[in-house]
């Protein structure tokens, strides 16, 4: 496999929002990228930070925007 295929597409330090909604509960507004973690069984996940509280959270790059 090469580079560009298991590249994440976000960057530490990025500003993002959560496009995918899994719960109602889930958070609006935008985040940063903390730290791009490891992917695990094909999911690119990441660390971000809420801009709004600074609460962080566990995101997969699918729910990313």
């Amino acid at each position: 496999m090469t580079a560009h295929m298991t590249a994440h597409r976000f960057k530490p330090g990025q500003t993002v929002t959560i496009a995918t909604r899994r719960y109602a509960e889930t958070p609006t507004g935008t985040f940063s990228i903390v730290r791009v973690l490891p992917t695990e069984h094909g999911i690119k996940q990441y660390r971000i930070r809420s801009n709004a509280d600074g609460h962080e959270r566990v995101v997969s790059e699918a729910e990313l925007s």
